[in-house]
């Protein structure tokens, strides 16, 4: 399998193929804005960053930390600017995970148990992050003949370990550091979370956290590395998407999420998915 060096292409090749891709990254990319991606991702350090910011969960990055991801989740990742920042990512198209999946073992469980104290994060212990690195290095050089059965079964003890390591890792003691939140900015981003649909702006929440607007906005920023506006959005698309995929008609879906207006929700959304809610709609569904 091809090793991409550019985490979009890796995502472009994931979605066209219904399979999954893995990219092996150096140098900074473009920052992305808070966002959200059609396909699971595992997200594997290996030099170390800042912060994850998953949702409303902050999470410090150091080596050998690895991050499981859905297709519903918004991220923004803020990166360390002082040094190498190198990484894995796994792009792996849900379709692609359920086919391989047994009636006994879920390989896509990882991704879809989503309690209220899970963790995205799994600390790897050196050996475990050594088995990662073998495996991925299994997929990504074998050549000889075979090869698309190797990758493939490679992969699949890849997601074993990676599901294992998940399932000890929530539902052992929750460790409450585990979750590095600044104690202002998370009361805000439950009460955003919490009223998703409603009219919210920083004006608003600002009066509700007895705070100035220039604060509010200053702090948030500092904290999540990204705006107020910017993370509604996301959290809203969010919605959006998963809403999209039962009976509702698009309009219902446009209220629900908490778009107050159809056109702007149309554009928001061809803007941050890269199709129109319609298509995204039956694509979801064929």
């Amino acid at each position: 399998m091809e090793k991409f060096t550019s985490c979009k292409l890796a995502i472009s090749e994931c979605l066209k193929s219904k399979y999954y891709s893995i990219a092996h990254l150096h140098n900074e990319e473009k920052t992305m804005d808070m966002h959200i991606h059609d396909c699971y991702e595992i997200y594997y350090s290996i030099s170390g960053g800042k912060q994850f910011l998953i949702d409303n969960r902050f999470y410090d990055i150091n080596p050998g930390n690895l991050f499981v991801i859905n297709q519903f989740e918004s991220h923004y990742l803020t990166p360390n600017t002082d040094m190498v920042h190198e990484r894995i990512v796994i792009s792996i198209h849900p379709d692609f995970a359920k086919k391989i999946s047994t009636e006994k073992t879920n390989l896509d469980y990882c991704f879809t148990e989503r309690s209220q104290v899970f963790n995205h994060r799994i600390s790897l212990t050196k050996e475990q992050q050594q088995r990662f690195l073998y495996f991925v290095g299994k997929i990504t050089t074998t050549n000889e003949f075979g090869s698309d059965i190797i990758e493939r079964v490679a992969f699949m003890e890849l997601m074993l370990m990676i599901n294992s390591l998940f399932i000890n890792n929530n539902f052992s003691e929750i460790d409450d550091s585990n979750f590095q939140y600044h104690q202002q900015v998370s009361k805000i981003l439950s009460y955003i979370d919490q009223h998703i649909t409603d009219p919210l702006t920083v004006e608003h929440l600002a009066e509700q956290f007895y705070i100035s607007t220039s604060y509010i906005c200053r702090i948030f920023k500092a904290t999540t590395g990204t705006t107020i506006n910017k993370y509604i959005n996301a959290r809203r698309i969010t919605i959006a998407k998963s809403l999209l995929m039962t009976d509702l008609s698009i309009s219902e879906v446009c209220e629900k999420c908490g778009f107050n207006d159809y056109s702007n929700f149309l554009k928001a959304f061809n803007k941050a998915v890269g199709i129109s809610p319609k298509k995204y709609a039956s694509c979801s569904t064929s």
